[in-house]
């Protein structure tokens, strides 16, 4: 199967540098289909017209951004230049707590082979 998700400029940039190998988002509907071998297209916000393609290699459920983050280096959930506070703010403010309660949340562990870029 192949999904496609968008991504602010720093997020896609620090993913395509090869920086951040975990993608974080909420275990909604939408993220429910994943499974490991799909094929994800990340898109460039705000135009979506820069993209590369992306391998399923994990998928790790949690109850929360903040227990997620705080088992992993922020080495490859984003980018060294950030910590992992501001990493759980910026989150929160896509995913409020009370969403993160509700559905859990989803960390996508990828790969970006050359064959997919």
């Amino acid at each position: 199967m192949i999904y496609e998700l968008k991504l602010q400029p720093r997020y896609y940039n620090y993913m395509l540098n090869g920086t951040k190998r975990i993608e974080l988002r909420l275990y909604d509907e939408k993220r429910k289909n994943i499974k490991l071998g799909d094929t994800i297209k990340f898109l460039k916000e705000p135009d979506l017209n820069e993209s590369f393609d992306t391998k399923v290699v994990g998928l790790l459920r949690h109850n929360s951004f903040e227990e997620l983050i705080s088992d992993f280096d922020i080495t490859i959930l984003a980018d060294i230049s950030m910590s992992k506070d501001e990493l759980l703010n910026e989150l929160e403010k896509f995913y409020p707590k009370d969403k993160q309660e509700k559905y859990g949340v989803l960390g996508i562990r990828i790969d970006i082979r050359k064959e997919f870029r």
